[in-house]
């Protein structure tokens, strides 16, 4: 076991359940969770430091149900730093810390007609636009199967949770961009023509790395505006910040929804080589 999974499987008292990376301007939900210890990255070995505001560098652990989880309040994205695989030695750690699903979330921009800004969206699969990949260079090739990268089992959960609770949480295509700069309209055009319903500069790579160690992968968007072209909104940081957290409240009942009707060992559909377990 590497040091920070030694640390974190310390501080949780034991094996921790589930991870959930949360996306700009969604760290506060962290703050509504019964969180029993934090943990700076900076005091974990090989963890990635965030550069970008709104991303705190965090890890906080909290019990919700039955479950031990790890709350990720910030991520390090492909366009700080260049490297698809940035994320890679946390969720290593998070592995050998015994999480075997991850949620992912973040901050999106609307494309298709149902997901407009205020909106959650539950994503059902991905178009990485940016041609990159985090698992280039493993050694040896690491061939992952992505056919149902967003487990079918989980989102089904997800959309009866929403349904409980009046919530209305279309599912979606996510498109990866680079960044850090924003879409252009014609490049809007492009993704709706190839069928993306949000767009964004996250996520893709976390689910990528996530399946290649054999865990469920389940992710949210939170719209925060429509994409370039769309509007005549200017789009910036700051204001994905200030639309996320209006949303905050919805995404948090939610989560904690999900997590307390946590399905009994979902079956694992989801093996490397495709294959039922």
């Amino acid at each position: 076991m590497n040091r920070s999974a030694q640390i974190l499987t310390e501080a949780a008292g034991g094996r921790i359940d589930l991870a959930v990376i949360l996306g700009s301007g969604l760290a506060a939900a962290s703050e509504v969770f019964d969180c029993y210890r934090r943990l700076s990255f900076d005091t974990l070995p090989d963890f990635p430091q965030p550069a970008v505001a709104g991303h705190e560098g965090e890890v906080a652990l909290c019990r919700v149900g039955r479950l031990n989880l790890a709350l990720i309040r910030g991520r390090v994205h492909f366009y700080e730093k260049g490297d698809p695989s940035a994320m890679a030695p946390l969720l290593s750690a998070l592995q050998e810390a015994g999480v075997t699903t991850l949620i992912v979330t973040n901050a999106a921009g609307g494309v298709g007609k149902d997901f407009g800004p205020g909106s959650l969206a539950l994503i059902s699969d991905h178009i990485s636009f940016s041609g990159k990949n985090p698992l280039i260079g493993v050694s040896p090739v690491d061939f992952v199967d992505l056919t149902d990268a967003y487990d079918p089992k989980l989102r089904e959960h997800v959309r009866d949770c929403a349904r409980a609770l009046g919530q209305r949480v279309p599912e979606g295509v996510y498109m990866w961009f680079s960044g850090p700069s924003f879409e252009t309209p014609a490049e809007i055009k492009a993704a709706r023509t190839l069928g993306a319903d949000l767009v964004g500069m996250s996520t893709v790579p976390e689910a990528i790395i996530a399946r290649s160690k054999n865990m469920r992968v389940i992710a949210l968007s939170a719209v925060v505006n429509w994409a370039a072209g769309m509007s005549d909104a200017d789009l910036s940081h700051e204001q994905t910040q200030t639309v996320a957290k209006t949303i905050v409240q919805r995404f948090v009942t939610l989560l904690k929804r999900v997590l307390e009707t946590w399905p009994d060992d979902p079956p694992n559909e989801q093996t490397r080589d495709g294959q039922a377990a």
